[in-house]
């Protein structure tokens, strides 16, 4: 989002892009639980100052409860206790775990991606749910060939293995496209912890 988007719905759930916004929104569609709003961020790096930003606005008083997620990448704990400080840093209630939601209003709650204590990001809970998939087994067959012939893997694995699938699907799809699309299978067991956070929030 440019800013700061209006605030239309009881419910908040921030996210860090454009892609992420198009995923949940589908799958929230998908689970019908149509009183969320999806705020996308421009990048986990705008967390701290967005957030400030959603305190300030006019109707936020009327947010009975805020979800934020994020990618894990390397740092699992590190990504959590980054929006912890960001939620501190805006004066709002810190949730002592992931999947968790604070008391009071608005409940808070945050969740890293794929899952606590894990390294990666949202693409791998998406590979996850098309593990056995034809298609998969042919992007495995791919990555092993270009490591044999380059000695070299794609310095991000996950999305590698994620365009690689979607390209036998729809070419040129982005994960939140192909969310929109109905590729990905949510009642799929890789998006479970994803559909209970949605469902609490």
């Amino acid at each position: 989002m440019a800013d700061i988007e209006t605030i239309h719905k009881p419910k908040l759930l921030v996210v860090e892009g454009r892609d992420e916004r198009n995923f949940f929104t589908a799958l929230l569609a998908h689970l019908q639980l149509m009183d969320i709003q999806v705020m996308d961020i421009g990048g986990k790096s705008q967390i701290p100052a967005k957030l400030k930003a959603l305190m300030k606005m006019p109707d936020f008083h009327n947010v009975a409860s805020l979800g934020i997620t994020r990618d894990a990448d390397e740092n699992p704990a590190g990504a959590f206790q980054s929006i912890c400080d960001a939620l501190k840093e805006a004066m709002l209630p810190v949730p002592k775990t992931q999947i968790s939601f604070t008391r009071g209003r608005p409940r808070i709650g945050v969740m890293i991606l794929p899952k606590p204590g894990t390294k990666g990001m949202l693409e791998d809970v998406c590979i996850s749910s098309a593990r056995d998939t034809p298609e998969m087994g042919c992007v495995k067959i791919y990555l092993d060939c270009v490591k044999k012939k380059t000695m070299t893997l794609p310095v991000n694995l996950s999305k590698a293995k994620m365009y690689a699938f979607l390209a036998a699907k729809d070419p040129g799809l982005r994960l939140g496209e192909a969310a929109q699309k109905g590729i990905w299978q949510w009642d799929n067991k890789a998006f479970k912890q994803i559909r209970v956070f949605l469902k609490l929030l």
